[in-house]
Order: structure tokens, then C-alpha cells, then sequence
């Protein structure tokens, strides 16, 4: 329905969910990677089935699957999915789905796009610049000092990256389904991005965080597109307050991405 409102502009992000949602919902986190496989097939084969079908999977069952109004998009809406876990990124790259980088590390992302570019070769394809994305939190003032004496109080207030880590927000659910086996292989540096914080330096470098003057953010978004291949920046606007949120993003949109698009 909404590719068909918009005319065929949806962009679908699927996420497998944070180990306190499948707590919350009575799901055994050790079978979060299963269900968000069969239910990323069972999606996609909806909005490419053109008949009437029936689906008896692992998870789920329904007798007739026929879905109306088609999408305007074919085959169907461009998909990403996240790819910080090996799991994910090998699974992302089986399919050929876009993958998506967020609430990590430069070092920890670099990773993740190496696991996935080398699994799409195996798969016998390559991930187009386009076809990686990664979110940061970004803040643009009129001078550096400006924008970060703007940004500091959120710092002060929220920690990590001026915002909360729902998944890390209750610590025993979260080990107790890391002991079930929700984080795969790579648990430890998977745990360990959750976590990740330090000064607003440690966060530019670390490119967990665009903050500066216009010249200065377009730097660092063109170290971050250089650094991993990556050709879609999902920015989250983060200011202590809706004035300051408006004038960064005029800041930006006039300043910035329109020099970001001759990078």
C-alpha cells in the first residue's frame, strides 16, 4: 500500500529485533535469525506471487496469502537489512539484499562490509555502493565549536551517542538471551557496539557521530563513504531541542548535500 501511495518510492528496512522485544513477546531469542529468515521470504514472496498461495513454514502457517494492490516497484521494494553480524551479512548477500550499518564502530563496520562483499562474491555478485547504508547521529552548526557546544548538554545527559541502547537497556535480559544464543558467533564484538561511546572525539573518529561546521561535516561524511564503500548516509538529526534539530537540518540541506552529491 505504501509503494503504491507514493508512487513507488518504498525503501523496505527489515530488522530481526532487539533481544527485549522478543522477551517482551514470549520468543525464544535463540530462534530470532530462523524466523527473521523465513519471515523475509514469506514477505517477498508475497509481493512477488502474482497467484493466490498457500505457506507452511518452520514458523509460520497461512492457508491463503494474496495481497492487493501489488507494488508499483518490480519485482518488489528495494530491501535492506542490517549486516553488523556475520549471520547477517552472509544471509543478506544469499539473498542479494542491501545492508545497512548502525549503532556501530568504523573498525566494527569495515568488518561487517568485508564479510558481506566476500559472500556476495561467493554468491557471485557485488554490492553496488548504493546498495550499503549507514545511519549516524549528525549535528551541524554555523562553526565547529558552535555545533558542539550546542550537542554537549545531550552528550551530558544521554551517554552513548545522545540516545538510549534500548537492546542494552536491561542488562540481564540481554545476558540472558546472549546465553541463548541471539548474537551468533561474533557475540562479543556484537555485545561490545551496544556499548560504544567515549568524548564527542572518540565518536567522530569512531564515526559513531557527524558534528562540525558544513565543511567540516561534509569531511567526515566523505571519510566514512571513502573508508567503506558505502553510498547511502541515513542520518538522524540529534539536537537538545526542536530549534536547534530545524536549523541543523537547513544547515545541512543547504550547505552540505549539495556538495555531498559531487563526492
Amino acid at each position: 500500500m505504501l509503494d503504491t501511495l507514493s508512487g513507488g518510492r518504498l525503501v523496505a528496512g527489515m530488522l530481526r529485533g532487539t533481544t527485549n522485544e522478543y522477551v517482551t513477546y514470549g520468543v525464544n531469542p535463540a530462534e530470532s535469525r530462523e524466523r527473521f529468515a523465513e519471515a523475509l521470504d514469506l514477505i517477498v514472496r508475497a509481493w512477488t506471487e502474482p497467484q493466490p498461495f498457500g505457506w507452511l513454514g518452520r514458523y509460520y502457517e497461512y492457508r491463503t496469502i494474496s495481497i492487493w494492490p501489488r507494488p508499483v516497484q518490480a519485482p518488489h521494494p528495494p530491501i535492506f537489512m542490517s549486516i553488523s553480524s556475520p549471520e547477517a551479512a552472509e544471509l543478506a548477500a544469499a539473498r542479494r539484499i542491501s545492508g545497512g550499518l548502525a549503532v556501530t564502530t568504523l573498525d566494527r563496520a569495515r568488518e561487517s562490509v568485508r564479510v558481506y562483499r566476500e559472500a556476495a562474491r561467493a554468491h557471485g555478485w557485488e554490492p553496488e555502493s548504493d546498495q550499503l547504508l549507514y545511519r549516524i547521529a549528525v549535528h551541524v552548526g554555523e562553526t565547529d565549536a558552535q555545533a558542539r557546544e550546542e550537542w554537549a548538554p545531550l552528550a551530558a545527559a544521554h551517554g552513548h551517542a545522545g540516545g538510549l541502547r534500548l537492546s542494552s537497556a536491561n542488562r540481564a535480559v540481554d545476558d540472558a538471551a546472549a546465553g541463548a544464543g541471539y548474537y551468533g558467533r561474533d557475540a562479543q564484538r556484537q555485545r561490545s557496539r551496544l556499548h560504544a561511546g567515549g568524548d564527542i572525539d572518540e565518536r567522530i573518529e569512531t564515526a559513531q557521530l557527524m558534528i562540525g561546521s558544513p565543511e567540516t561535516v561534509l569531511d567526515q561524511a566523505a571519510r566514512i563513504g571513502r573508508e567503506l564503500g558505502v553510498g547511502i548516509l541515513e542520518l538522524a538529526f540529534v539536537a537538545p531541542n526542536p530549534d536547534l534539530v530545524r536549523r541543523s537540518l537547513e544547515r545541512f540541506g543547504t550547505q552540505v548535500l549539495p556538495r555531498m552529491r559531487e563526492l
